[in-house]
């Protein structure tokens, strides 16, 4: 015999107290139709727009269509254990995600399960997926360099913390790349990075992760993943997510970086649940509201005043276009969205050129303004110097003859061709940039031999750090060094040819 007998009176109280009466007075609605992802309920009046909702069986939803006799659910988790005649209620809040130091190094899905093999977010915040962007008042200006490593960018294609730079190409091109490089650029502490993957293999976003750990960048990126096995409104939801986590780093006051991998993905999968719960198609069959569900996103991207709170988040979208036709439906509207665009070609792809940036094809509508004087200054004209030499390159092609000036103007822009050239997360600092780019400019190297260019260049570097340590640090910092630092380091080049040549 027990030692304690518990008395019906207590037996009574404590299933009292366990028991949600609330629950049984919630309204319920009831499945009457279920498929691909998409599940129309009955007797749910009383929900509200993008709702959290609970299935009997476990499964979760989103209201999304809100109908005058019938509610169009959105299914995010178990469909398959979704049924015809399934009971429905409403849980009364909207979907969210935990947030936090805690995300950084680990993956997760658009309602934060762990997709690692980590233990679930011990994140003791949490925000929704969908939040109003900042208000105009709330805004300042663009004006600080967010450095992305890439000399291509960095030099010609300035991006400044707060701005929506759209990577765009055709497949296989290394737009992934490019923006695992531009990761690799970020420090700890200062720029934290959130990485949305879309409608990609399992086996992709676990290549993605071990590529940044490879890297040392893991520990400063969060990874917000719907495969392609997961549903479309996990894929629909993917982005919102991201941009959750990435705007708490924002509201520390800190700064947040954000790929989208890709965009023209995730508007396969908006177009697919529109067309499931049966809403007008409208060009390519795309729902009329695609442009809005991409610019609301991208507007919550911004810079925010000190006295707002400051901080800011950078996207980079991801689109993929097909035989570089820019002038389609999700790229024209992407371009139209965002302050500019990396344009990646596939003929410089074929030819080594990496990263395959076209230069004269691509923008930054911000500008110099987010560019450091020193990088402003040795960079101010490498759009010029970059098409006048493709220009000639294609005339000799056809046999044009050349001149003493025109052969020398060939050779600079065969050095800046292939310091433009870059080695997979090697990202570059501004002295480097700035230092290479003076050099060619100047015509520093001479008759050098094109493969010793980027020897030489290494060399004056380290002699530079040795010696000048003060002029490396000060363009690092952005700033322009004293009067004469560039015939300080000009001087140190015949000792540098020697070394570089010798290497």
């Amino acid at each position: 015999m027990p030692d304690t007998i518990i008395s019906w009176d207590d037996a009574l109280a404590t299933a009292t107290a366990e028991t949600d009466i609330a629950a049984g007075l919630r309204r319920r609605g009831v499945v009457h139709r279920v498929g691909d992802g998409v599940a129309l309920v009955n007797g749910l009046d009383d929900v509200g727009s993008e709702e959290l909702v609970r299935f009997d069986s476990g499964a979760l939803g989103i209201a999304y269509d809100l109908r005058e006799d019938e509610t169009g659910i959105i299914v995010l988790t178990n469909a398959k254990d979704v049924g015809e005649g399934e009971g429905v209620v409403g849980l009364g809040r909207l979907p969210d995600i935990p947030v936090g130091p805690a995300c950084l190094g680990r993956i997760v899905d658009p309602v934060g399960r762990p997709m690692d093999e980590g233990p679930p977010l011990s994140a003791v915040e949490r925000l929704p997926l969908f939040r109003p962007a900042p208000e105009i008042h709330e805004r300042k200006r663009v004006d600080a360099t967010l450095q992305t490593g890439v000399m291509a960018i960095d030099g010609a294609i300035p991006i400044g913390r707060g701005q929506r730079e759209l990577i765009i190409g055709d497949r296989n091109v290394g737009k992934t790349a490019l923006a695992l490089d531009i990761i690799a650029a970020q420090h700890k502490e200062d720029v934290a990075c959130v990485y949305v993957v879309i409608g990609q293999p399992m086996a992709r976003v676990l290549l993605l992760r071990d590529t940044l750990a490879r890297a040392g960048c893991l520990e400063n990126t969060a990874i917000i993943a719907a495969d392609a096995s997961a549903a479309p409104g996990m894929q629909y939801l993917a982005p919102y997510a991201g941009m959750s986590t990435a705007e708490w780093f924002r509201d520390q006051s800190g700064h947040a970086l954000i790929i989208y991998d890709d965009l023209s993905k995730h508007a396969d999968a908006y177009r697919e649940l529109a067309l499931l719960l049966e809403r007008p198609p409208g060009r390519e069959a795309y729902p009329g509201d695609i442009f809005y569900v991409h610019s609301e996103l991208l507007e919550r991207c911004a810079a925010r005043r000190p006295d707002k709170g400051g901080g800011s988040v950078t996207a980079f979208p991801i689109v993929e276009t097909t035989d570089g036709d820019i002038a389609s439906y999700i790229p024209t509207n992407l371009i139209s969205i965002t302050d500019g665009q990396i344009y990646l070609d596939t003929a410089r792809f074929d030819r080594n050129q990496r990263p395959a940036i076209d230069i004269g094809r691509s923008v930054s509508r911000i500008g110099s303004v987010a560019q450091p004087p020193a990088m402003r200054k040795a960079a101010r004209n490498l759009r010029i110097q970059l098409a006048r030499f493709e220009s000639m390159e294609s005339l000799t092609r056809v046999g044009l003859e050349m001149d003493v000036a025109m052969a020398a103007n060939l050779r600079r822009g065969s050095c800046l061709r292939e310091m433009l050239r870059q080695e997979r997360l090697r990202p570059r600092g501004f002295a480097e940039q700035v230092i290479a780019l003076t050099a060619i400019a100047g015509d520093w190297l001479g008759d050098l031999p094109i493969t010793r260019v980027r020897p030489v260049i290494d060399a004056l570097l380290s002699l530079g750090a040795d010696e000048n340590p003060e002029i490396l640090n000060s363009l690092n910092e952005g700033q322009v060094p004293a009067d004469g630092w560039d015939e300080t380091l000009r001087g140190l080049m015949d000792r540098a040819k020697m070394v570089g040549g010798a290497s």
